[in-house]
């Protein structure tokens, strides 16, 4: 009898601890994929909260100050668009008119802060020929798209 009890009270405790991480903490830890719209009409609730960000980069917006790793630009959805910054080295492949996924928070000044940038590529990959300089598998990638 005592080994039913204590074998019943610890299905108890383990059903309440995963129902409060499903249902409880959980959220707080949960990266959302947002576009610019979604995130800029959530108006002051958006500000802090770590989100996904997709979109497309506005041409001719990309700066990119090696010196200090700052990389600015501008990301569109189609509707709105949002200023973006990061303290990361962007990826070669980075460039104008291209999809992008960044991780970060907006700021109450309406500036996303990305911690980390990710670009959409074509899921093709071959290894670089003999002689071939990676630049011309880049320059391929991006063309395919």
């Amino acid at each position: 009898m005592q080994k039913k009890l204590v074998l019943i009270l610890g299905i108890v405790i383990i059903a309440g601890a995963l129902g409060y991480l499903a249902f409880g903490k959980l959220e707080n830890n949960i990266v959302y994929f947002v576009t610019p719209s979604e995130l800029l009409a959530k108006g002051e609730v958006a500000f802090g909260k770590p989100v996904r960000l997709g979109g497309m980069v506005k041409k001719g917006t990309i700066e990119w100050d090696a010196q200090n790793t700052l990389l600015q630009f501008q990301m569109n959805d189609g509707t709105k668009e949002i200023a973006i910054i990061s303290h990361e080295t962007p990826p070669q492949m980075f460039q104008d008119e291209m999809g992008v996924v960044v991780e970060g928070k907006l700021s109450p000044d309406g500036i996303f802060r990305a911690d980390r940038l990710m670009v959409r590529h074509s899921n093709e990959y071959r290894p670089p020929k003999e002689g071939e300089k990676p630049a011309v598998i880049y320059k391929d990638l991006v063309d395919t798209n």
